[in-house]
């Protein structure tokens, strides 16, 4: 539901796409380093925890939008991979990479060492489930001190087949790096106090608030600000009056209902890589018939969600990727092997949503009638996200809506399809395993030229949307509600970011 960086990568491994608009990393040049007390900084966000902040799940995209976490590399606006913990980097071979660290000092006052850095990425590895980042990828890394003229600062990345896109890949907030002291009960990841950021994570209060404070000897920089009051609200109305009553400077999500209310200055959209998708439950149940996938598939009207529910504030979906990558158009390919639509006849299915985004439940209460006038008898089922994931992922409901965000993980736009539509994909809310999507998701994954890679994912789009286990249905704008006072809010099309060191008010 759910962002860090690196030196210049090889012509030949800018693999994501072009992205208008501006984007502020929040790394080295936006704190200050000696500069005085800022106020702290308030924030409502759409999520609340529903992993006790694991950086392994949905929970990383919370951890780095606040702050808290980085990894190796970074994304800039370009999606290419930009320098963060790693301040440079290069191929050795073709499956071995050598990283070489700056200087850093973890938030409990120890500093980031190889074999920190080694065993925190050896940790993600052994996750279960992998992070989406790892999908279909096999990694090792270890401490390279001295080697290749690295000094005492190398750590060495070896993937058991060749990766092209690994400096991307290392970019995901679910790659983290924290100290050695987060990983102490092998059970649970404790980002409290121990990650790089420019806030240190020093109380969570459940699944209401957290509270964070600046960490002073942030390698980029001292931030502006003093610390953080973050607070989860799940309700998308509350947190737009949270902000038009000033007891919230920034709230991320604002629903599109709630747009017009906001003063035209403090309302921010940005354009995202974000997408809205029907996932239709392609293992078992009513849609692991290919002809009812495609009875559903024939039923849905995109474009009457984009105007009417979205406001206009998105895109009628056409693909698995959206307008904001900007390649994909000029390469999308239509659907193969599409089973011939067949009738309902009254199936009974059960429709499952999130509230988190205000507008998924709207959203699925008007394709709840786009099915039902096609014939099929729909039962609606809204929970907030972190009690709906599991039950997804087990392939309780016969359909899910959900928002996703097509480069979120690595930036990699290969990545999203190995997680969330192959056999092993950690993120397969559609459950969908066909052979001919994974061969064609295996062949783009090994190719390094950027134009043969991108040609060979919107063939495996192409794949993947002739099976009918997902169906897009608007590419999305984000609207972030920021303070007549605030400065320096990052807002990324990868949604990674929001508070950086130069972020005050």
């Amino acid at each position: 539901m759910r962002f860090p960086r690196r030196p210049r990568l090889h012509a030949a491994l800018l693999l994501t796409p072009l992205l208008a608009g501006c984007f502020a990393s929040g790394g080295a040049g936006g704190g200050t380093a000696d500069g005085k007390d800022g106020s702290r900084l308030r924030v409502a966000l759409a999520f609340p925890p529903a992993e006790n902040l694991s950086p392994y799940g949905a929970d990383a995209t919370l951890l780095s939008r606040l702050g808290v976490t980085e990894g190796l590399t970074a994304l800039d606006a370009n999606g290419t991979a930009t320098p963060a913990l790693a301040a440079s980097w290069r191929r050795e071979d073709d499956r071995t990479w050598l990283f070489t660290l700056r200087e850093a000092t973890f938030q409990d006052g120890t500093d980031v060492t190889p074999s920190a850095v080694a065993a925190a990425l050896t940790h993600a590895t052994e996750a279960k489930p992998a992070p989406a980042a790892l999908s279909g990828v096999t990694l090792t890394a270890k401490a390279a001190e001295g080697a290749g003229g690295a000094g005492g600062t190398g750590v060495r990345v070896t993937t058991a087949a060749p990766d092209p896109v690994l400096p991307l890949r290392l970019s995901s907030p679910s790659l983290a790096v924290l100290s050695p002291k987060a990983y102490g009960d092998k059970d649970r990841v404790d980002p409290v106090g121990t990650a790089t950021g420019p806030f240190e994570l020093t109380k969570v209060t459940g699944s209401t608030a957290a509270t964070l404070d600046r960490h002073d000897d942030y390698w980029g920089g001292r931030a502006q600000a003093s610390g953080v009051d973050a607070r989860f609200i799940a309700d998308g109305t509350a947190r737009a009056n949270a902000l038009r009553t000033g007891q919230v400077d920034v709230a991320e999500a604002i629903p599109v209902a709630q747009a017009a209310s906001l003063d035209k200055g403090t309302r921010k959209e940005t354009a995202t890589t974000r997408t809205t998708s029907l996932l239709l439950n392609s293992k078992s149940g009513p849609f692991k018939a290919p002809a009812l996938r495609a009875a559903a598939r024939a039923a849905v009207d995109p474009s009457a969600l984009a105007q009417g529910v979205y406001e206009g504030h998105a895109d009628p979906g056409t693909g698995i990727y959206g307008p904001a990558v900007t390649w994909a158009e000029g390469k999308r390919k239509e659907p193969t092997g599409r089973a011939k639509a067949g009738k309902a006849s009254g199936t009974s299915l059960t429709l499952a949503t999130y509230d988190n985004r205000p507008e998924l439940p709207e959203v699925a209460q008007v394709l709840k009638q786009q099915l039902e006038k096609a014939g099929f008898a729909v039962k609606l089922e809204v929970r907030e996200y972190s009690r709906l994931e599991s039950d997804a992922l087990a392939g309780k409901f016969d359909a899910v809506v959900g928002a996703r965000n097509s480069l979120l993980d690595t930036g990699d736009p290969v990545a999203v399809l190995a997680s969330d539509y192959t056999c092993d994909g950690g993120y397969n809310l559609a459950l969908l395993c066909d052979k001919g999507v994974d061969r064609a998701v295996t062949k783009a994954a090994g190719l390094a030229d950027p134009g043969k890679r991108q040609d060979a994912a919107m063939t495996a789009e192409a794949a993947i949307l002739g099976t009918d286990a997902v169906v897009p249905l608007v590419h999305q704008r984000v609207i972030t509600g920021v303070g007549a006072s605030l400065q320096g809010v990052l807002l990324d099309p990868y949604e990674r970011t929001l508070l950086g060191t130069g972020t005050r008010r």
